[in-house]
């Protein structure tokens, strides 16, 4: 694509008047200066892809040419909107498919398959949960108390969506939720670093949840009730 033409040949360039004696440093602030310029030129002449066939036509160039892939995209964009997400994985038949997912979904599992509802293909399925997002690790069970008992009085299950839950923690969830005491499973956050942070900024919003997050001056021992979010089913 044009990109990597570009890239080409700012590289080319680059090494060219580095060789010449020109201070690297310079070049780097000489190169970023232009970009700005440039990035603002492009916005004033470009056109935003405000109808299905425009966005099938660069879909299409994209994919070199490919006017099924093209057509894909469109549909695609089409379905989910600008906002939306949109991935692209290898698939295992003969054909192009185009899946649409409702509501969210990210490819993280159960921290233990004592919290599996269905024995029989090890899933777990949660009617009308409560959801618990914390960005970090959650080692000291105590500070889960408070919220373990809110969510065991209201008769719902809870989801709790964490950097990671250390043995003891995970090992008391685990036992209460075989217990009955609490109906309960918890899974690593998706993504790493921030692009973890905001995957669970994400899934707060689309919960109506408030992420726990230190970086917030929220404590997870201070959590209440009200900071859980809500979904019809996980």
């Amino acid at each position: 694509t044009t990109a990597t033409v570009l890239a080409q040949a700012l590289l080319t360039e680059g090494l060219k008047a580095v060789a010449a004696g020109m201070n690297p440093m310079d070049l780097k602030r000489g190169i970023d200066k232009a970009t700005a310029k440039l990035v603002e030129e492009l916005k004033v002449l470009s056109k935003p892809c405000s109808d299905p066939k425009s966005i099938e036509q660069v879909g299409t160039i994209s994919a070199n040419s490919d006017a099924t892939v093209g057509k894909l995209i469109a549909d695609a964009m089409a379905k989910v909107g600008k906002e939306g997400v949109i991935t692209v994985e290898e698939g295992k038949g003969f054909e192009d498919e185009l899946d649409v997912v409702e509501g969210m979904q990210f490819d993280r599992g159960y921290l233990s398959p004592y919290f599996a509802t269905n024995q029989e293909n090890m899933t777990t399925d949660l009617e009308n949960p409560y959801i618990l997002i914390v960005d970090k690790k959650i080692s000291n069970i105590r500070d889960l108390l408070p919220i373990l008992e809110g969510v065991s009085k209201s008769g719902r299950a809870l989801l709790i969506i964490a950097e990671d839950v250390e043995s003891e923690a995970l090992a008391t969830l685990v036992v209460n939720n075989m217990r009955g005491v609490v109906k309960v499973c918890a899974v690593k956050a998706p993504g790493f670093g921030d692009r973890r942070k905001a995957m669970l900024e994400d899934i707060a919003i689309l919960t109506s949840a408030t992420l726990i997050s230190e970086d917030l001056s929220m404590k997870l021992e201070e959590t209440k009730m009200e900071h859980l979010g809500t979904a019809s089913r996980v």
